[in-house]
């Protein structure tokens, strides 16, 4: 399964680019051996229009033209907050199903348009905390990576 980041916003330089390209790089090494092949991180401008619901119907228009026939996990304060194990079942279970596509998004400051969020597969939390844009990525990398090692029953994930 190809398996991209969609993400509103700008990667700033500075220690938290190395180290999401450290977990990518890691994961675009360790992910084909479990069927994931990591295509990419595809970075969009945030949305200037004027109020919340436009911004986000704009954001969300650009992820729909490219999404295809693709899964969808939309990263949400609000989705489902799972173990690591618990999502690389999931990863592993679109694999297994013959899912070609899988996009994970990372939404923009006002979050994702409410019908963009009913197309999803999945809403998924990393808690009910807000995250700076730039570690929602460090997370969002290493979390993609530890789902290879688990399926691969690499050491990385102890639990």
């Amino acid at each position: 399964m190809r398996l991209s980041i969609h993400a509103v916003g700008r990667m700033k330089a500075g220690p938290e680019r190395d180290l999401v390209a450290r977990y990518l790089d890691r994961l675009a090494k360790a992910g084909p051996a479990v069927g994931m092949e990591f295509s990419g991180v595809t970075e969009i401008a945030e949305s200037q229009a004027r109020s919340a619901e436009q911004r986000m119907r704009e954001e969300a228009d650009r992820l729909e033209s490219a999404l295809g026939d693709a899964a969808l996990v939309l990263l949400d304060e609000r989705g489902k907050n799972m173990t690591s194990p618990a999502f690389s079942d999931y990863l592993s279970r679109h694999i297994d199903g013959g899912r070609k596509t899988m996009i994970v998004a990372i939404g923009g400051a006002d979050g994702h348009d409410p019908a963009l969020r009913a197309k999803a597969d999945l809403l998924l939390s990393f808690g009910a905390l807000t995250w700076p844009h730039q570690l929602v990525r460090v997370l969002l990398a290493e979390q993609l990576y530890r789902a290879s090692t688990i399926l691969s029953n690499h050491p990385y994930h102890r639990a």
